[in-house]
């Protein structure tokens, strides 16, 4: 049995900390390990829509299944992002 979620389907423990980090007044978060985006990025940055999903059909082993739905809810997002990475990686190689 797993445990309870709650509204936005986040687990007790992980929706407590979410809370806590939102009411932490921005003035208390280190961002001293995170570079500063200046003009340059914004010029070369480029905005990516994201396509329509179609929705399919197909068989996957069962741990596959289980190991992305371990991580909550969003699995299917998950399963699409390492695919979509496959496809860019592979995508490349194929076009040296």
């Amino acid at each position: 049995m797993s445990a309870k979620r709650t509204r936005n389907g986040a687990k007790p423990r992980r929706a407590d900390e979410l809370a806590r980090l939102k009411a932490k007044p921005d003035s208390e978060i280190d961002y001293s390990d995170i570079p500063e985006l200046g003009p340059e990025f914004f010029r070369a940055a480029k905005m990516l829509m994201p396509e329509e999903a179609q929705p399919v059909t197909m068989r996957l082993d069962r741990s596959v299944i289980d190991f992305f739905k371990r991580g909550g809810p969003g699995y299917q997002a998950r399963i699409n992002a390492v695919l979509r990475a496959y496809v860019e990686t592979v995508g490349k190689a194929e076009k040296r």
